[in-house]
């Protein structure tokens, strides 16, 4: 009986000693796989954020039709390229702020520039710094929100637009930047296509292993799901059901989050980057549907 109990108090001895080891190891674990991930996620952020191209497409710069080179100057200085492409009709219906993504720059845009000015709407297609010819490099988040700054600034005093003909029209990245100035400043309508609902949304989506709470510890928040609730102009939100890059689960965040008056357009086949060439002309005429009845309703 004696020999009976010292083996049952060993054995529980050991079973302590190894679930204090496995704690041990779990610990170690956290403490070198929480201060990697958040490396990698910092590192990972930035490379994915912003993928800047300086050459044109094609090897050179084609001026879209009835278009002229602008520089517009943000607060500390840097010098954004832009492209102001004139509506076919004038006056204009609306002008058009458009912030594009993350890659690229201004030379894959000027079939866009031209086919909104065809519609009637004057059409500023510009880089943030550190794309194409603009001056800078990209750096995060806040940059970005002072180059759209800049462009609304250029368009609302250089060009003097009234705030309730200026529309903002984002894309991917673009889409943060347009709600961030949306919701700080006066405009007609909001467009958000192929947009994302937050850094911390996306982060969880490109990197589900990580613990929730590190998707907070991004340097840029991109919050636009945040931001979305101040905008006091119609929103329009579009994203392609098969969009491979931003879920479109993160469509129905932004929807959910923006003020009325706001109307969501799914583009069934569309992948992230292609709506207006899967959507068509229908696509194209919803845009510009939205923009004229926005501006007319004089928000």
């Amino acid at each position: 009986m004696f020999f009976t109990d010292s083996y049952q108090a060993l054995r529980r001895g050991e079973r302590a000693l190894s679930l204090r080891y496995a704690m041990i190891s779990v610990l170690i674990l956290t403490l070198i796989g929480l201060p990697l991930g958040y490396f990698l996620l910092r590192r990972f952020e930035t490379a994915v954020i912003f993928q800047p191209a300086r050459e044109p497409w094609g090897g050179r710069w084609k001026l879209p039709k009835g278009a002229e080179d602008v520089w517009v100057t943000s607060d500390d200085g840097t010098r954004l390229h832009g492209w102001f492409v004139r509506a076919g009709t004038q006056p204009a219906a609306a002008t058009v702020i458009y912030l594009h993504g993350n890659g690229g720059n201004l030379s894959y845009l000027d079939w866009l520039g031209e086919s909104l000015a065809e519609r009637g709407f004057d059409v500023l297609l510009f880089d943030y710094r550190g794309y194409g010819q603009s001056d800078g490099a990209a750096t995060d988040e806040r940059a970005l929100y002072e180059d759209a700054d800049a462009a609304y600034e250029y368009i609302s005093k250089t060009r003097g637009v009234p705030p309730e003909k200026i529309v903002l029209y984002g894309q991917s990245l673009g889409t943060a930047a347009a709600v961030d100035v949306a919701a700080r400043r006066p405009c007609g309508a909001l467009i958000i296509e192929s947009g994302l609902s937050s850094a911390s949304d996306m982060a969880a989506s490109l990197i589900p292993w990580l613990p929730r709470f590190t998707h907070r510890l991004t340097r840029n928040r991109l919050d636009s799901v945040g931001k979305l609730p101040k905008v006091r102009c119609p929103v329009l939100v579009a994203h392609g059901d098969r969009d491979e890059v931003i879920p479109f689960e993160q469509a129905n965040s932004l929807f959910a989050a923006a003020p009325e008056p706001k109307r969501l357009v799914i583009v069934r086949g569309a992948g992230h980057n292609n709506l207006s060439i899967i959507g068509s002309e229908p696509y194209l005429r919803d845009v510009a549907g939205f923009i004229n009845e926005s501006v007319r309703a004089g928000f």
